[in-house]
């Protein structure tokens, strides 16, 4: 199981890096669009703590 999952964490990485290499705008673009859902997640916790304290 764990030769399986280093396997697949391998087959990741390449992904990774020839999405990147092969097209950097559209990695660019993906990598924005990741950051403006986490940072809303976020805003959305705090908001959300915020009303549980008031």
């Amino acid at each position: 199981m764990g030769q399986a999952k280093k396997i697949a964490m391998y087959c990741l990485v390449i992904f990774v890096l020839y999405t990147i290499i092969t097209s950097p705008v559209r990695a660019a673009d993906l990598v924005q669009v990741g950051f403006t859902g986490i940072s809303s997640a976020a805003k959305s916790v705090g908001t959300f703590m915020t009303s549980l304290v008031k």
